[in-house]
Formats: structure tokens, C-alpha cells, sequence
């Protein structure tokens, strides 16, 4: 038995047809409704991460594997405490239910935001190629959300250290055909929109089927692994390119007016003040704004190593990720040209 957490996610949503596939016994733990199109087959389990009883109850004496794909991802100041319930607490408690049934290997998805921006080796073009070497600068700012999925690795190695077979996986931004208001796939729901403006910078980014893929291979595969973590990332563009690429899939307009650094950073500020007045959650953070203000690529070598997998590239996957769209176009986001 496979037991798995966030399965409506994206990732884990993937995750869950992908073993069902394999023929595997699956349990998934969910919070909200669970999607129509669920992958069949699977024993839906309504909870909370933050419930220990009910995760100690989920794992019964066959589950094997904890894929532990569950998580919050927001810049939104509102969501501080939160991301550390669910990001750290959360993991915490996998881990601990993990430990009581000696035997099981966790797989936990992590982000490239807990491998902290200081680290790696910069090019002479200055761009910083970041690995899983990178060190955590703790004298440095950092933003909630990578704190707490930094703070949620530290759970993981603490259960590697007593016994666990553990193993962690780092994804960029992840495209797939989702949930338009969710994490990464609003990239996808603002060159839809037809927006005018974009800001400079790299986006590094891995498409969700190679997720699941690496994934799989690391941790039902490789079972020798454990204790080590891996960066699953296709490639960095920039982001001009990326709306660029992802407008012509979509039959959209691509944003054509770049908004300088000075710019951004009056906009966070009156977002901010926006927020705080009426609180609403702010359109634009410090943290977006000045996300990829400094060209960083993740490096991919370890993981292609373990596994002998590649990864797709952009064309590829933004042309499937509008495919769905064109299937499902009940999903649509709103057309805002601005």
C-alpha cells in the first residue's frame, strides 16, 4: 500500500494516476472535495495533516511508501503562520508516524526555495548555478515560503538521522494543466490574460509528468537511496521568453512592456499598504517582485545521474499544458487584457 498526502494537488494528483498505473494499492489523504477526475481506483481518506492520530491510523501495517506531496505555497504576509503549520508541522508529523512503522520510505516534495539563493558558483555572465550542496544562510532574508519548506527538510533529516529511509526532491516551478489559481500554473493563467507587463528575470521550470517520473525512480526504484535530496528542474529561460512561448501556445498575446526594478518595487509597497487596509491579499509581494532579480539556474546533474531520466523542454510541455486547456475549457481563466 502507497499512502500519499496532497493528492489533489498538482503533483500529487499526477502522482496518484502514475502508480495506479503500476498496479500499485494507493490511500491519499485530502482536505477539500476530491476532484472528478481523481484517478480511479484510489482509497480517499478526508483529514489533516496537522491530525496525528488520523495520519498514525493511515499508515497501516502495509504501507511500504509515504509520498508526502501536501504543502502550502503563498508570499501573501497573512499566510506566515500558516505555512509553518502546514510546511513544518505538518511534515513533522508525517515523519514522526513514518518512524513508529519501521520499514517505511518517505518521499517528500520539497522546493528549490529551500536551497537558498547565496550558495553555488557564479558564471562570469553572473548568473548563480545553484546544486543540493547549496547551504542555507541563516544570517540571511528569506522569504516564509522557503523558510518553511527549509524548516520542513530539517524533519526529514531528522527522521533520516533516527532511522528513516528518506529521500527529498526540490522541483522549480511546475507546469501542468491545473488549477488555474494555484502555485505555479497562474504563470500559465496570466499570459492566458493577455497581461501587457512582465518582470526581468530567469524563470526555472520542470514539467509535473517529469516530477512524477523522477519521483517514482527515486523512491520505488532506487531503494539503496536515502538521505539525499535532488533538484528536478528542465531548465531556466527568461521570463519575457517564457510568457512569449506560453502566449503562442495558448493563442494569446504575449506581455511585451518589461517593468523595471524601481517600478516593482513602488507597486509592492502600495499592494502592501492595499493589503493591510482592506485586507485583501496583495497581487504582488516584496518577495515576487523580486523573485529572479538575480539570474539563478538549478542544476539537474545528480538527479539525471541516479535516475538515467531527462527532462522535457518548454515547447513540449506548454503545448500539452494548452492541449488541456482546449479539452477542459470550462477551466479557463477570465481574459483581462491589460
Amino acid at each position: 500500500m502507497i499512502f500519499v498526502t496532497g493528492g489533489t494537488g498538482l503533483i500529487g494528483s499526477f502522482l496518484l494516476r502514475a502508480l495506479r498505473e503500476r498496479g500499485l494499492p494507493v490511500r491519499a489523504l485530502h482536505r477539500g472535495a476530491v476532484p472528478a477526475n481523481a484517478a480511479p481506483g484510489v482509497e480517499w481518506i478526508a483529514g489533516d495533516l496537522l491530525d496525528t492520530e488520523q495520519l498514525r491510523a493511515a499508515l497501516t501495517p502495509d504501507v511500504t511508501h509515504v509520498f508526502h506531496c501536501a504543502g502550502l505555497v503563498s508570499y501573501a504576509p497573512q499566510d506566515e503562520t500558516l505555512l509553518l503549520q502546514v510546511n513544518v508541522e505538518g511534515t513533522a508529523a508525517v515523519v514522526d508516524a513514518c518512524l513508529e512503522r519501521p520499514g517505511i520510505r518517505l518521499a517528500y516534495v520539497s522546493s528549490v526555495a529551500a536551497l537558498g539563493s547565496t550558495a553555488g558558483a557564479a558564471a562570469a555572465t553572473g548568473t548563480l548555478t545553484v546544486t543540493e550542496a547549496a547551504t542555507w544562510d541563516l544570517g540571511a532574508s528569506h522569504p516564509a515560503y522557503a523558510t518553511s519548506k527549509y524548516l520542513g527538510e530539517l524533519e526529514v533529516w531528522r527522521g533520516v538521522a533516527e532511522g528513516l529511509s528518506a529521500v527529498i526532491v526540490n522541483p522549480s516551478v511546475v507546469l501542468g494543466p491545473g488549477d488555474w489559481n494555484r502555485s505555479s500554473t497562474r504563470l500559465l493563467r496570466y499570459a492566458h490574460q493577455q497581461h501587457r507587463f512582465y518582470t526581468r528575470g530567469l524563470v526555472n521550470f520542470v514539467d509535473v509528468r517529469d516530477v512524477v517520473a523522477h519521483l517514482l525512480a527515486l523512491a520505488l526504484d532506487h531503494p539503496e537511496l536515502s538521505g539525499e535530496r535532488y533538484i528536478l528542474s528542465a531548465e531556466a529561460v527568461p521570463l519575457g521568453e517564457f510568457f512569449r512561448q506560453a502566449a503562442a501556445a495558448l493563442e494569446r498575446r504575449p506581455p511585451t512592456v518589461a517593468v523595471p526594478n524601481w517600478a516593482a518595487e513602488v507597486i509592492w509597497r502600495l499592494e502592501h499598504a492595499r493589503a493591510v487596509l482592506t485586507g485583501a491579499r496583495p497581487l504582488i509581494t516584496k518577495d515576487t517582485a523580486r523573485a529572479g532579480r538575480r539570474p539563478v539556474v538549478y542544476a539537474h546533474g545528480k538527479v539525471q545521474s541516479a535516475t538515467g531520466l531527462t527532462f522535457r523542454p518548454l515547447t513540449e510541455t506548454l503545448a500539452w499544458c494548452a492541449a488541456g486547456l482546449r479539452e477542459n475549457p470550462a477551466s479557463a481563466p477570465a481574459v483581462v487584457v491589460t
